[in-house]
């Protein structure tokens, strides 16, 4: 395996003060920002902003976002977790996609999905019965864009293209793009079809649940004649000094997240037996730098990952803490990963 990458991943949770009051959603925004540049600083790999539009998350446009991220970092990738392209444009996608590779000299990158909420759809017009053949045709549409070379297509929801050309170009040709897959065959072998690599989302359960979808990935490429691509996955969890104050700190914020989320969706309460069994054997890296670089780097090893972020914003969390847990993950925890995928 070639040496893996490790990222941060957030959608901007709205926080609260250390006194507990919600904080603004322009000053989450700005703290994501100076998150970011910790993650710079600190030698993470790359940063994923995802895009929501509702008021529990800050960040609805991880472009702009992105774009400030970039004139105060240096080096860290740039990308999306993800990109609802279902509810919005391909071509201004990719061109608001190819601005921010300019200005980040190169860093660009953009991962692409449905989404886990479906409030974009109503928001900008589009109807909840054409869920699937939005994001099948768009798709389509931006994987051509992807070739930066004129752009014949023709499909349902817009006015075909015959010969267009899509600016501003990129100066290696093409951004970096992945597909979030949350775990079905038909959404593994559209990412290997397009020629797009897999991203996980794995945020509950053992994650060697997935190890036949990633046999799959690797059984439709060589069956297709495509080239092996990377393979990624994306965990919430939280770092802190200890396993017992990791746990602590995040128990609260990670339960009023699931539960607010739950109540829309059915789902029961979360109990703490529910967190600490994902704690121990799921899909929740918390704990300290060596528990939480121990179980990253069986994740690692168990899928063959070639990309590992940590979804490290998870309910109201204040900003102090998502900080001192990406400062530990850099410093602390990517190393030691390194050092038992080494050994």
């Amino acid at each position: 395996m070639s040496d893996p990458q490790f990222g941060i991943d957030t959608f901007g949770d709205v926080t609260v003060t250390d006194a507990g009051e919600r904080t603004p959603g322009h000053q989450v925004i700005r703290d994501v920002v100076a998150e970011a540049v910790l993650a710079d600083q600190v030698g993470i790999d790359a940063i994923g902003l995802g895009e929501h539009h509702r008021d529990d998350y800050a960040i609805s446009s991880p472009d702009m976002v992105l774009a400030a991220i970039a004139g105060q970092t240096s080096r860290i990738r740039l990308g999306t977790a993800v990109t609802v392209l279902s509810s919005d444009d391909p071509v201004r996608v990719y061109e608001r996609f190819a601005t921010l590779d300019a200005v980040s000299s190169g860093r660009a990158e953009i991962t692409l999905g449905r989404g886990s909420f479906t409030e974009s759809f109503p928001l900008f017009g589009y109807d909840l019965d054409q869920y699937e053949t939005l994001f099948n045709e768009k798709l389509d549409l931006f994987a051509k864009l992807l070739d930066e070379k004129p752009v014949h297509w023709q499909g349902t929801h817009r006015a075909p293209l015959h010969g267009a050309n899509v600016y501003p170009q990129t100066a290696a040709g093409r951004i970096p793009a992945w597909i979030g897959v949350g775990g079905s065959p038909e959404s593994v072998i559209r990412s290997v079809r397009y020629g797009i690599p897999m991203m996980l989302a794995i945020i509950g359960g053992d994650p060697a649940r997935f190890v036949p979808y990633v046999d799959l990935y690797h059984r439709a490429s060589d069956e297709l004649h495509v080239d092996r691509m990377p393979l990624g996955a994306h965990s919430p969890g939280h770092i802190a000094a200890t396993d017992e104050l990791a746990r602590e700190q995040l128990f609260p914020h990670f339960t009023a997240n699931r539960d607010r989320i739950g109540a829309e969706r059915g789902w029961p309460p979360t109990t703490r037996a529910d967190f600490e069994s994902e704690a121990e054997s799921g899909s929740l890296y918390v704990g300290s730098p060596e528990t939480v670089a121990r179980r990253i780097a069986a994740t690692v090893q168990t899928l063959g990952l070639d990309r590992f972020d940590l979804k490290y914003s998870n309910g109201p969390m204040p900003h102090g803490q998502l900080a001192e847990s990406i400062e530990l993950y850099g410093t602390k925890v990517v190393p030691m990963v390194k050092d038992i995928l080494a050994s």
